[in-house]
């Protein structure tokens, strides 16, 4: 992580990325949505109406999402990690409804066979969509890689999802221009069922993280042989590892000599947890030494 990105938390280099999107949706809107009402494309229009759910998505993210850096406090002992992925389920949620709306404007538009009028600059717009989306969606990225945000990976995916919509929006104009206008609607609804998968995945990955989900099987064995590297360490049990918003949380027994000093014993447990916490999205952990010999892991099925 770069020293100014360090120095705020992350704040300032979220907020100017929250800012990139919101301009780039602004932009794009106004530019597809003009040409798509200018010359009546369905196509044109959808995606358009995709980048205003975006933008909806964008403001949430900058208004709310910066709330996720706050330190925490006391209503909020754990922090605020968990504000994040609730934006992030906002986006999706608001993807997913817009691109129903734009299903079913798009087979109206098959049967009302309201089609538009060919224009070149119908595909002129759509390409200045794809260069602005790209742009957006680099600079998310490129800030991203730094803060590793659910809320800017959502936008991030919803710029990049924005060009392969503009992309089928651009078959429908093709269409038009070459004399085949049931194209347009045609591919509108191409559109639409891509921004409904987009929202319910965004949806789905975030659903996780604010319920408290498991992770896999891969990462409580990463986890385990951690704390079975100590050469202190004689057995492991009581394992629970959870999501607590997007960083996950460690609680563990841990089998030591019982007779070593408490000072020691004091020192291998800040070890153990130094070590979870050094692991790929380990946040917290909270260690519990246990006696080795007297038998407590017996009880437990979860035993390692």
């Amino acid at each position: 992580m770069s020293d100014d990105v360090a120095a705020d938390g992350g704040r300032s280099a979220f907020t100017r990325a929250s800012w990139v999107n919101v301009v780039g949706n602004i932009a794009k809107i106004i530019v597809e949505g003009g040409a798509g009402y200018l010359f009546g494309s369905i196509a044109l229009l959808a995606d358009a109406a995709h980048s205003l759910a975006d933008l909806v998505a964008s403001v949430v993210v900058l208004v709310w999402g910066r709330s996720a850096f706050d330190e925490p406090d006391a209503t909020h002992p754990h922090g605020h990690d968990r504000i994040e992925p609730l934006t992030a389920l906002f986006v999706g949620a608001m993807i997913a409804l817009l691109g129903l709306y734009l299903l079913y404007d798009s087979g109206q538009s098959l049967v009302d066979r309201a089609f538009p009028t060919a224009s070149p600059l119908l595909l002129a717009a759509l390409g200045f969509a794809i260069v602005d989306m790209y742009a957006v969606y680099r600079y998310t990225v490129g800030i991203n890689d730094q803060l590793q945000s659910t809320a800017l990976a959502a936008l991030a995916k919803d710029c990049l999802n924005d060009i392969y919509t503009s992309m089928a929006a651009i078959v429908g104009v093709l269409g038009v221009v070459a004399g085949y206008p049931l194209l347009d609607p045609l591919a509108g609804g191409l559109v639409s069922v891509l921004v409904v998968y987009q929202g319910v995945e965004i949806a789905n990955e975030n659903v996780d993280y604010l319920i408290g989900a498991a992770p896999g099987t891969e990462k409580r064995a990463q986890i385990t042989d951690a704390l079975r590297s100590h050469p202190a360490v004689e057995g492991v049990h009581d394992l629970a590892v959870f999501y607590d918003g997007t960083v996950l949380e460690v609680e563990v027994h841990v089998e030591v000599d019982g007779d070593m000093p408490f000072r020691e014993a004091h020192d291998i447990e800040s070890e153990l947890v130094e070590r979870l916490r050094r692991l790929d999205d380990v946040g917290d952990a909270h260690v519990h030494l246990d006696p080795s010999g007297i038998g407590e892991w017996k009880e437990s099925a979860d035993e390692y």
